[in-house]
């Protein structure tokens, strides 16, 4: 059986030779597969792609795909399980903070049975105490306020079958959410626990607005509880207000000098609610804003040149779209 790694890489060029490495020796150790290397290079402005090509010509396992720019961390993956060929995918990050020996764990499970494997953070190594809290507190939110389970601590690297591979080739969301979208799809799924190490070298490419942004399209693709909490909340400021016109004009009858001696409590209590407002309008703005995008129909992702596949530079279109054109002409049929 043939066993495609997606590993997505963005100026990684202090990584790349030792996570290669260290994912040919575990390969080697494991028997009854074939493996397929698939690295995604997302507009590294470094050496990256070049090292990549040198790796390429010393194993005809490794191939490459180079996005004409960033178009991130969630796209870059799409783009290879679009494009994987092997019977399983594993995803995994080049920055050695999810172990490559930890994939004979989850091609046993697979093997066992399950369709999706994931790989659940025990502890982190690493990061700092902000990072952990924010990082707890968010799957706990998420789960909060999704309809979809989804696993706390887990991030994108897992180990998913042919038949979800295939499902995931059709999806077209501009705003992706792997973590989210896989649990979404059902099947059978497990877990296999671990530690999760320190980054081998480099800086982290995900900043602080990069986790805001990727925290909100996964509330806002799993969930429309914020809208009904915001519709809730305008209920109960207008009820507040009621009570205070009220409160004003039974005020104004028995003492209305009371209204001259509010002033500090009117300006709070307006300024309470312009922020409620101005939050409703924020939340709608983001739910509205993901349907702008969609509607535009663009492309996930601009791939710029293809290695390995048959030939140094090819352009070829990937798996997936060729699955997707291949179930059109079957359903044009019936």
């Amino acid at each position: 059986m043939q066993i495609t790694i997606i590993t997505p890489l963005y100026n990684e060029e202090l990584v790349v030779a030792e996570f290669y490495r260290r994912i040919s020796a575990v390969t080697k150790r494991l028997s009854g597969y074939t493996f397929e290397f698939l690295f995604v290079n997302d507009g590294s402005t470094d050496q990256t792609l070049t090292l990549l090509n040198e790796i390429r010509k010393k194993d005809r396992r490794v191939k490459i795909i180079d996005l004409s720019r960033n178009f991130g961390h969630q796209a870059a993956i799409l783009a290879g399980i679009q494009t994987a060929g092997g019977n399983a995918a594993v995803i995994i990050d080049g920055d050695l903070q999810d172990p490559p020996e930890l994939i004979p764990d989850l091609l046993q499970k697979w093997e066992d049975g399950n369709d999706v494997v994931y790989a659940k953070r025990v502890h982190r190594k690493g990061e700092s105490v902000f990072k952990k809290i924010t990082a707890y507190l968010y799957y706990r939110l998420i789960n909060f306020l999704s309809e979809t389970p989804i696993p706390s601590d887990v991030g994108d690297f897992r180990l998913i079958d042919r038949k979800l591979l295939e499902i995931l080739a059709e999806m077209s969301e501009v705003n992706l959410f792997l973590r989210g979208l896989i649990p979404w799809m059902g099947f059978r799924q497990v877990a296999v626990e671990y530690d999760r190490d320190a980054r081998y070298a480099g800086k982290t490419k995900y900043s602080f607005f990069k986790m805001i942004n990727l925290a909100l399209d996964g509330i806002t693709s799993f969930s429309i509880k914020p809208l009904r909490f915001s519709l809730r909340l305008g209920l109960v400021s207008i009820l507040i207000g009621l009570c205070l016109i009220v409160y004003a004009i039974v005020g104004k009858i028995i003492n209305p000098d009371i209204l001259i001696r509010g002033w500090p409590s009117l300006l709070i209590t307006v300024i309470f609610f312009g922020g409620i407002q101005l939050f409703t309008i924020g939340l709608l703005g983001e739910y509205v804003s993901k349907i702008y995008r969609e509607t535009k129909q663009r492309p996930l992702y601009i791939v710029k040149d293809t290695y390995g596949f048959g030939g140094s530079k090819t352009k070829r279109k990937s798996r997936g779209q060729e699955y997707k054109k291949q179930r059109s002409t079957l359903n044009g049929i019936q």
